[in-house]
């Protein structure tokens, strides 16, 4: 997949590339996988950028707000969590115990989207489905 222009998209939205802005983005167009802003302020710190934990997340606010990032609610969590928005349908399977997030490439329930909206008539715009578990290292630590 082509790594995206992050200074392009910034503009486009209407938004000033600073060089917060910029790590912040990088940090998560390089993940496969939604991550706190708590892991985005510890990679930042190791990359020697001095920043407040207040800052990113005000930060990933904002690119939320313009649709530059997707921010994600853990069911059984307070915090969430925050992706670079690749403007692909994902879901997303969480382990309970470790709170390990893996995408899911598929998306198992659009035949059944279909279905629905002849059923009942509804025209559907969107649907969220995250499946909650155990990996298997957890289980096996368990065990």
């Amino acid at each position: 997949m082509k790594k995206p222009d992050i200074q392009e998209n910034l503009k486009k939205k209407g938004l000033k590339s600073t060089k917060h802005r910029m790590a912040i983005l990088d940090i998560l167009v390089k993940k496969d996988h939604p991550i706190a802003a708590e892991q985005i302020f510890l990679e930042m710190q190791k990359m020697a950028i001095s920043i407040n934990l207040s800052t990113v997340y005000r930060n990933l606010e904002v690119l939320a707000e313009k649709n530059l990032v997707t921010k994600l609610a853990l069911s059984g969590d307070d915090r969430y969590v925050y992706e670079y928005n690749r403007m692909i349908h994902r879901h997303y399977l969480i382990c309970l115990g470790c709170k390990k997030i893996l995408a899911l490439e598929d998306c198992p329930i659009k035949g059944y989207e279909q279905q629905i909206e002849s059923e009942t008539d509804y025209q559907i715009v969107g649907h969220k489905l995250d499946l909650y578990g155990y990996c298997p290292s957890c289980r096996k630590n368990n065990s």
